[in-house]
């Protein structure tokens, strides 16, 4: 996260807020809390990114050092981030869609944070997130890495071990702390901006109208079109040549530049390719899901198992620290509501943040401040929380 200057004073002023006794906020769907002094400390140096900060005063520099392991003869590396001390939990962290994968200054910056407050963390090096794909492997990765970790009793002591999530990962993520293997060690999932439906993610990324449900009406928000190039680029080996190509290098040219033509590339698409483009192209909500049945039943297929809504939450056990900007132009806050209701009443938490646009800080006002606070100080129990 990468908010501005004035986002450290206003974490401060929650702490006065609370000193002085302010009244409970109503109205809202967050639960609210009374923050630690530690939990604040967390928010400014999040706020504060590589940066100075207090908490970087005053405890010591975690150690980050590249690893190597395997689980069931699968081989895979990470970057371990750890303090000399003894961990109190352990927390595997997944990036995003992102070229730089672990490697981005946003997920390093919070890695150090958490574990100079005891948590050992494990960004594994997740190739289809560095190549801007998502992909149903994504699942077996996350379970692996999170298997390696809970694996290690130094590094998840007691079994206190969770999986943080950001964007595109959510989905793999929760699925794989629904696998039997794991559904019983994943103590927590945390979800930074997450998603629930496919079908309402690409409405949104292709036309920007999402709903709350379907007896809602539409809303409008101005999508970034980051998004629906990563869904094709998620897809491109799904589609023959030489479709393929050209849809790749469409999308590398729009993420370089949203409005770079690609007029010439689309008219030499064939029907697989052309499928994907009029779905990309297509600015009117009610057509999506036509639009999607037209896709190749490979692509179709992935999209099936990377969706939430078609799954049954009674199979997972984690609790779930939910967090989602009102203003996230990406993936709409939406999804992390579906979400929060598809679970049982009680596993998840939901915190809606004005001033969070996506996973980057951008500014907060006081409560917003208060809830994102709120949030961290739910993390912070689960070094010292037993199974769900």
């Amino acid at each position: 996260m990468r908010p501005a200057h004035r986002t450290r004073r206003r974490v401060w002023g929650v702490a006065i807020a609370l000193l002085l006794g302010c009244a409970p906020i109503t109205g809202v769907r967050e639960p609210l809390c009374v923050p630690s002094y530690e939990a604040l400390l967390v928010l400014s140096d999040l706020s504060a990114g590589l940066g100075p900060s207090r908490l970087k005063e005053t405890t010591p520099t975690p150690s980050r050092r590249l690893i190597a392991y395997q689980v069931q003869g699968r081989p895979y590396q990470g970057d371990l981030y750890r303090l000399e001390a003894a961990p109190q939990a352990g927390i595997v962290l997944v990036a995003g869609a992102a070229e730089k994968g672990k490697d981005d200054p946003r997920l390093v910056a919070l890695a150090y944070t958490l574990a100079r407050v005891r948590f050992a963390v494990l960004v594994p090096d997740l190739k289809d997130m560095r190549e801007l794909k998502v992909r149903p492997s994504d699942i077996q990765e996350v379970a692996d890495a999170f298997s390696y970790l809970a694996d290690q009793p130094e590094l998840s002591p007691g079994g206190r071990a969770g999986i943080g999530a950001h964007s595109y990962s959510v989905g793999p993520a929760l699925l794989a702390a629904m696998e039997p293997r794991l559904r019983d060690r994943v103590r927590f999932v945390q979800g930074v901006g997450g998603y629930y439906d496919t079908t309402n993610v690409v409405t949104f990324f292709t036309t920007g109208w999402f709903r709350e449900n379907a007896a809602q009406p539409w809303r409008y928000m101005e999508p970034n079109t980051y998004g629906k190039w990563v869904f094709a680029l998620s897809n491109v080996d799904l589609v023959r040549p030489p479709d393929r190509d050209l849809l790749t290098r469409m999308a590398v040219r729009r993420i370089k530049d949203p409005k770079a033509p690609i007029a010439d590339l689309a008219d030499k698409l064939g029907p697989e390719g052309r499928s994907v483009y009029d779905l990309l192209a297509n600015t009117d909500p009610n057509r999506v899901s036509t639009l999607i049945m037209r896709l190749p039943a490979d692509i179709r297929s992935a999209m099936a198992v990377l969706d939430l809504s078609t799954r049954d939450f009674s199979t997972l056990h984690a609790r779930l620290i939910l967090i989602h900007g009102e203003d996230d132009n990406i993936i709409p806050y939406t999804e992390s509501l579906h979400l929060d209701h598809a679970v049982p009443p009680g596993q998840a938490r939901l915190y809606l943040i004005h001033g969070l646009r996506h996973v980057e800080l951008h500014g907060l006002g006081l409560f917003d401040a208060w809830r994102l606070a709120c949030a961290v100080e739910a993390l912070l129990a689960e070094r010292r929380l037993g199974a769900p």
